[in-house]
């Protein structure tokens, strides 16, 4: 028996192959409207501060970008920026932190009775004002991780708790002077190093470094992700980035340093920033919470310890509710009781309109930052501007609403 042939039926012809993309201009804008839209989430909300910027420049014709009140606004909103950051983690970890206000006011107390009443010295009064804040958060974070009370119901409680604690410790008075050294933490400046000239020479040379490191870490994070054959930004869109960068660096270098400088307070949130930033892109507790926040299920079966890494997210909320505590007081210089009312509100939208969303497992540490300057910027520029403070809030809250509105909005979209 011979061998067995089969044919192709005639009706059959070989699959044509998919068609190529576009070519020439009209593909490349295909591909940069393309990496437009993936990134809409990213740097839509830097594009929106950048229009509400201009907006109020143009309004209160220029005050806004005036150095002192660049510096005022850096000032004013710090412990806001503080507290954002913190919030914007507990939010990617599925959770929410109602109590962050009330232990900032409950930190800022206890530090000016340690300070005032009993002479302790102002570092130690620092140190010791972070250790309540990390047992405080680990408090919450006990009956939230390991309990199982919903988030919501124990930082709730904690929100009244500590408010009581601050009326303990203070009644209506306020309290204060605080030494100068702990003044400096929120009204400090660095000093002036070099030749007299018309800028602060350290300034100018804090702003070039932070530049090199800026276009070092994105031009490296390209190499990363071309190496590992993941989607980068198109050529053009990237090198527009990076010259934006360039010059959104070098501008609020020039702002500041024709001014006093850099605040000390900015130093410290640019730790933050880059330390936050570091572990949750890079850190395998940071890729641990987004997985918590993004699926609960799926992180325990891979592994994911989700008590631990709950506790740990809380404990770190509480440390940071506490600097920013500390930060407030040393701008008042003094212990107040009505420290923190509505910050908790202040940073749960900062988190939000800087991409958080509500059901977790995505966000990021600079998006907090520039949630919370569009707030800022917002507060100046209406109060620049005359507006009442009950119609800022109606615009803060439609603000709040549109940024989720857009959250819920890009999903639909996605999953289109």
């Amino acid at each position: 028996m011979g061998p067995v042939t089969t044919d192709t039926p005639k009706g059959d012809t070989p699959k044509e192959s998919p068609p190529s993309p576009p070519s020439g201009r009209s593909g490349t804008g295909a591909l940069l409207l393309e990496a437009a839209r993936r990134n809409m989430r990213q740097y839509g909300m830097l594009v929106a501060l950048g229009l509400i910027v201009v907006l109020f420049e143009i309004w209160t014709d220029g005050v806004l970008l005036k150095p002192n009140n660049v510096t005022n606004l850096v000032l004013q909103n710090s412990y806001i920026l503080v507290l954002a950051i913190g919030m914007m983690i507990v939010i990617i970890a599925g959770h929410i932190d109602l109590s962050v206000g009330s232990l900032a006011a409950f930190v800022s107390a206890a530090c000016a009775v340690m300070m005032v009443e009993h002479d302790i010295p102002w570092v130690l009064a620092l140190v010791l004002g972070l250790l309540i804040g990390a047992v405080a958060g680990a408090w919450q974070g006990f009956w939230i991780a390991y309990v199982g009370i919903p988030s919501f119901i124990v930082t709730l409680a904690g929100m009244l708790l500590f408010r009581g604690g601050t009326q303990i410790f203070l009644g209506s008075r306020s309290l204060g002077p605080f030494p100068e050294g702990f003044q400096k933490i929120s009204t400090g400046y660095l000093p002036e190093i070099g030749p007299a000239t018309n800028y602060h020479n350290l300034t100018l040379l804090l702003g070039l470094a932070l530049l090199a490191f800026a276009l070092f870490q994105e031009f490296r994070d390209r190499r990363r992700q071309q190496a590992y054959d993941l989607e980068v930004l198109p050529r053009n869109l990237f090198l527009v980035k990076c010259v934006a960068l360039a010059a959104a660096v070098l501008a609020f270098t020039m702002t500041l340093a024709s001014y006093r400088g850099v605040p000390v307070v900015l130093l410290l949130l640019a730790a933050l920033l880059i330390g936050f930033g570091y572990v949750m892109r890079n850190a395998v507790v940071g890729r641990h919470v987004y997985a918590l926040g993004g699926n609960q299920a799926a992180a325990k079966l891979s592994g994911v310890k989700d008590k631990r890494v709950t506790f740990l997210v809380f404990v770190n909320m509480g440390v940071l509710a506490a600097l920013a505590g500390i930060v407030y007081a040393a701008r008042l210089n003094a212990g107040v009781p009505q420290a923190g009312i509505n910050f908790e509100l202040e940073a749960i939208a900062a988190a939000f309109i800087g991409g958080a969303s509500m059901s977790g497992g995505v966000g990021t540490v600079f998006g907090a930052i520039i949630g919370g300057l569009v707030l800022g910027v917002l507060n100046n520029g209406m109060s620049l501007v005359g507006i009442g403070t009950d119609y800022q809030q109606v615009i803060k809250g439609l603000v709040l609403l549109a940024a989720v509105g857009f959250d819920v909005w890009n999903k639909r979209r996605v999953g289109a």
